[in-house]
């Protein structure tokens, strides 16, 4: 949606929509902010990717996703600024079934905007998205030692399924568990 002029996005207060190509950057910054409180990897990889490399990631996702089915959805604030950022797309876990599971791989909400609501409100477009783009169920890899995260899926009706994996390289290693819903 535009202004009137046809240049600049309008936004519902406290909605969720697709994120625009001219987000990109703010994306990128909120990640970094996400980033830094966030452990070792985290702190490493501040120190790796730059803000710019990061904007072009972002713009290349928002213009050019990997398939119809990858979108980049952005939660705005009262005053239609970004707040919360997240990404759906088809799970492509070795365990999953084609067509049936959908994933929600990037969650971030802006630290000052915590406790806002943004997080529920974009948790449940991610899961409308995965739904209208056919998706029966829903998968996230978490940090294993998030349990404020954990505990919000968990009251949100999501539960583990037993997947496990270990991410990261020969310095840093993360342990995820991966938590599910359905979402038929």
């Amino acid at each position: 949606m535009t202004d009137s002029s046809g240049s600049a996005p309008l936004s519902t207060p406290n909605s969720v929509r697709l994120a625009m190509p001219s987000e990109a950057r703010v994306l990128a910054e909120m990640q970094r902010r996400a980033w830094d409180g966030s452990g070792d990897l985290g702190a490493r990889m501040l120190t790796q990717v730059t803000l710019d490399q990061m904007t072009q990631v972002w713009a290349a996702a928002i213009n050019n996703p990997p398939l119809a089915t990858f979108r980049v959805l952005i939660a705005v604030n009262d005053d239609g600024a970004p707040a919360a950022f997240a990404t759906t797309e088809p799970d492509d876990s070795p365990d999953a079934v084609g067509g049936r599971d959908g994933e929600i791989s990037e969650f971030v909400v802006d630290p000052p905007a915590r406790g806002h609501g943004h997080g529920s409100r974009l948790l449940n477009a991610c899961v409308d998205t995965l739904r209208a783009d056919g998706f029966t169920r829903a998968v996230w890899w978490i940090t294993s030692t998030d349990d404020a995260l954990r505990r919000f899926l968990t009251e949100s009706g999501w539960g583990p399924d037993g997947g496990h994996r270990e991410i990261g390289d020969d310095e840093v290693r993360i342990k995820q568990v991966r938590l599910h819903s359905d979402i038929s």
